[in-house]
């Protein structure tokens, strides 16, 4: 318990408006420490480009994360021996389902940081409005 404490992390990263390359610079650092890297596929989902594409442009391997993965654990249980990043599209917190896995990485000792990146949030703004 100790280990996991001070040595795993979960990284919620916001993934911006659903194209790989608007991932930021720190995301991409910070991808390069995880061991295991879910993409959250029920809240939103890329529009501009595929799974595939995520992989080849992160050079890593993704698992696509449903809606039971997230909220059942499953996600969590890896964290307790190692580095997860779960890859949202937008930004992690503008869904409640994301709040919430900060408050259970704490319950269970845990730690989580927060990558924010754009979201349909932001985006209004190019509107001029």
């Amino acid at each position: 318990f100790f280990f996991a404490k001070c040595c795993s992390m979960l990284y919620l990263i916001g993934l911006g408006l659903g194209h790989p390359k608007d991932l930021t610079c720190r995301a991409l650092e910070t991808l390069k420490k995880c061991d295991k890297v879910y993409l959250e596929a029920y809240t939103s989902i890329m529009i501009e480009a595929s799974t595939e594409d995520l992989e080849a442009f992160i050079g890593m391997s993704v698992e696509v994360a449903d809606r039971e993965a997230v909220e059942s654990g499953s996600v969590l249980e890896g964290c307790k021996d190692s580095n997860v990043a779960l890859l949202v599209v937008g930004d992690p917190l503008s869904a409640t389902t994301h709040s919430d896995l900060v408050v259970r990485c704490h319950e269970i000792g845990v730690q989580c940081k927060v990558i924010h990146n754009t979201s349909i949030m932001t985006a209004v703004a190019q509107c001029g409005l």
